[in-house]
C-alpha cells in the first residue's frame, strides 16, 4: 500500500512524514504491549549512558572527520537530518557532497553507492527500513557482493548498507520483516545487528573501515535506548571486531543466543531464571556473518544446552544455522535437544495482540531454556 502511495504523492517530504508518523505510533504501541521493553540490559558500570541513536551518530561523524572519502547516502538523511535522526548534524558539518538527499528511488541510489565504492570511495547507504533494500538488493547481492570474487580480488568494494531491520510495532507485514538470514546466506557479505550503543559505535565503525561490503541491521525500536559506555568506547580510534561474539552474562546451565533487540529479552530472561536456580549464559552475536562458532560451542560445551532466539522466521533461519554448527562440532557435549525460538511462520499481523503472538517474548525464552535444562530427566519420572 505504501508503495502505490509513494507512486501517486511523488515527494519525500510526505513519504518522510508517514514514516515520522509510524516511527511515533511503533512506540506507543510497543509500550502498550511490552511495558518492560527498556529494562533488558544488563552491563557493567560505566561513565556515561549513550542511546544507540547517538552511538551511530557519533560513529558517522567520527568517520567522516577522519576519511574524506566517507560519505552518506539515502532518502532524507541530509535536510531532514534523517528519518530516525541518525545524520543529524552532519549535512552542517560536511556539506552536500558528503550528505547526500536521495530521491526515492532505492535500486538507483544503491546502484549509484556501489559504483562509488568500485572507484575507491566508502559509500555509507541508508535505508529508511530494510523491507526497501529489497528494490536494491541486486545490487547488494550481484554488484557489491560478487564482484571482488569475479574480479579475483581487483575489486574491493568498501560500502556500508545499514538501517532499521525487523519488527517494530503496529507497522504490518511489509514493514516487519528480518533481513538477517537473507543477507547471512550471501557469500562475500559481512552482516552485523548490533544491540547496545557499544555494539552500535565499534560495528559501524568497523563496518566503514571495512574493505568488504557489510549489511548493518539497526533496530527501530533501540534507537532511543540509553546503555552505559566506558571511556574506551568513547574514544574515536573505538572499534570492535567483526565476527566476534559478546558474552554478555555468564552462566553454567544453559546457553541463550540471541541479537539485536533480543539480546535484551534473553538478558531478561536470565534474571527470571537466576530466581528459579537456573544459571543461563546469554551470548550477543553482534556478527551473523561471519559468525562466531568458537565462541558459542565453547559456550555449549560448558552449558550442555542451547536455546537460540531471533525474532526473524524459523525456516532455514539464523537459529538453523547456529544448531546446525553446534551439531557438527559439540553434538557429544548436549545433554538436551537444542531449543529455537523464532518469528510465527506467517506474515507479520497488524492486530497488536496478533503481533505480540508472532514475535518472541521473554517468557517463550524461559520457558524454552527450562525446557532444556529438565529434558534430560526420564519420562518415567515424569508421568
Amino acid at each position: 500500500m505504501l508503495r502505490a502511495i509513494r507512486h501517486k504523492v511523488g515527494t519525500i517530504s510526505y513519504f518522510c512524514l508517514i514514516r515520522c508518523l509510524e516511527a511515533s505510533y511503533t512506540l506507543f504501541a510497543l509500550q502498550s504491549i511490552c511495558p518492560a521493553f527498556g529494562a533488558f540490559r544488563a552491563f557493567a558500570s560505566a561513565a556515561k549512558e549513550m542511546t544507540v541513536r547517538e552511538a551511530l551518530n557519533s560513529a558517522l561523524d567520527e568517520e567522516m572527520s577522519a576519511d574524506p572519502k566517507v560519505f552518506l547516502m539515502g532518502e532524507e538523511v541530509g535536510e531532514y537530518q534523517g528519518a530516525y535522526k541518525i545524520s543529524k548534524g552532519l549535512l552542517d558539518k560536511y556539506g552536500p557532497e558528503r550528505v547526500l538527499d536521495t530521491p526515492i528511488t532505492e535500486a538507483g541510489f544503491a546502484g549509484i553507492g556501489v559504483g562509488a565504492a568500485y572507484y575507491g570511495l566508502r559509500p555509507v547507504v541508508e535505508f529508511m527500513t530494510f523491507n526497501f533494500s529489497m528494490q536494491a538488493i541486486d545490487h547488494i547481492i550481484n554488484s557489491a557482493a560478487k564482484s571482488n570474487y569475479m574480479s579475483a580480488g581487483q575489486i574491493s568494494v568498501p560500502i556500508v548498507f545499514r538501517g532499521p531491520n525487523g519488527a517494530a510495532a503496529g507497522v504490518g507485514a511489509q514493514h516487519s520483516q528480518c533481513y538477517a538470514a537473507w543477507y547471512a546466506s550471501c557469500p562475500g557479505l559481512k552482516v552485523l545487528a548490533p544491540y547496545s550503543s557499544e555494539d552500535a559505535r565499534g560495528l559501524l565503525k568497523a563496518a566503514i573501515r571495512d574493505p568488504d561490503p557489510v549489511v548493518f541491521l539497526e533496530n527501530e525500536l533501540l534507537y532511543g535506548e540509553s546503555f552505559p559506555v566506558s571511556a574506551e568506547v568513547l574514544d574515536s580510534s573505538f572499534c570492535l571486531p567483526i565476527g566476534k561474539a559478546k558474552i554478555e552474562r555468564e552462566g553454567k546451565d544453559v546457553t541463550i543466543t540471541a541479537y539485536s533487540k533480543m539480546v535484551g529479552y534473553a538478558l531478561k530472561a536470565a534474571e527470571i531464571l537466576a530466581k528459579e536456580g537456573v544459571s543461563a549464559e546469554v551470548i550477543n552475536l553482534r556478527s551473523i556473518r561471519p559468525l562466531d562458532r568458537t565462541t558459542i560451542n565453547a559456550s555449549v560445551r560448558k552449558t550442555n544446552r542451547l536455546v537460540t532466539v531471533e525474532e526473524g522466521f524459523p525456516q532455514h533461519g539464523v537459529g538453523a544455522e547456529i544448531c546446525t554448527s553446534v551439531v557438527e562440532e559439540s553434538f557429544g557435549y548436549l545433554d538436551a535437544p537444542v531449543e529455537r525460538i523464532a518469528g510465527a511462520d506467517v506474515p507479520m499481523p497488524y492486530a497488536a495482540n496478533l503481533e505480540r503472538m508472532a514475535v518472541p517474548q521473554v517468557e517463550d525464552i524461559v520457558r524454552a531454556a527450562k525446557r532444556a535444562c529438565h529434558r534430560s530427566v526420564p519420562l518415567a519420572a515424569t508421568a
